[in-house]
């Protein structure tokens, strides 16, 4: 290389220099704000996972509490201090109606039920499970067509409720006096492979209390 060829290659790597330096001095802010930026969405984040981990623990230690009270009425009442709104509602709303059933009042336990059913923001997973209680509690005094209305959306495919869905079902058929259509139900139930072995059982002693045929596994 000669004295011109490096002479050259020097003046350009300072004007490439001073050219970057440029853009640093005119562009460099610009790094700096998204370098913040940065920081603050990290630490925000940070900040409200924090922030809603500690609002969880606290609603489960006050969830713990309530139901560490003596007996159901006194849990009832706990966890209706608890609150039953917001995302933790129907855990509260569920455990607030079995509460009141152990104490024999099913008012409350109904309303706590109801709560959970008409509420459109709650997941449906909530809503079917309330809903099977509430139509299961409802079987003394309840008029078996309403009954009947509140459980039928529950036996389509895929729900998780379906097979205990039925077996209701099938228990006011034989209210209603349709053994035929119970006793069909209830074979179906017991071949069902998504039913359990307790389901499975129940239905069998059903069948064969009606004179059927039935094999309680």
């Amino acid at each position: 290389m000669t004295a011109t060829d490096s002479f050259i290659e020097e003046v350009t790597e300072e004007v490439r220099r001073d050219r970057l330096f440029g853009y640093f001095r005119r562009y460099g802010w610009i790094a700096a704000v998204l370098v913040v930026l940065l920081v603050g969405a990290a630490t925000w984040n940070e900040y409200s996972k924090a922030t809603e981990r500690a609002a969880a623990e606290a609603l489960g230690d006050a969830i713990l509490d309530a139901l560490r009270a003596e007996d159901g009425a006194a849990r009832a009442q706990a966890l209706e201090a608890v609150g039953t709104s917001g995302r933790h509602a129907p855990v509260v709303a569920l455990l607030l109606s079995d509460e009141a059933i152990e104490s024999g009042d099913f008012t409350r336990a109904a309303e706590a039920l109801r709560s959970v059913i008409d509420d459109d923001t709650q997941g449906e997973l909530y809503r079917d499970l309330a809903t099977l209680k509430l139509a299961i509690l409802s079987a003394p005094e309840a008029d078996p067509d309403a009954r009947l209305a509140m459980l039928e959306p529950l036996t389509s495919a895929g729900s998780p409720f379906r097979v205990l869905a039925e077996e209701q079902i099938a228990l006011i058929e034989i209210e209603r006096g349709e053994n035929g259509a119970a006793l069909a139900r209830l074979q179906a139930l017991i071949e069902d492979s998504e039913a359990n072995a307790g389901l499975r059982q129940r239905a069998g002693l059903l069948v064969m209390a009606l004179g059927g045929d039935g094999d309680p596994v």
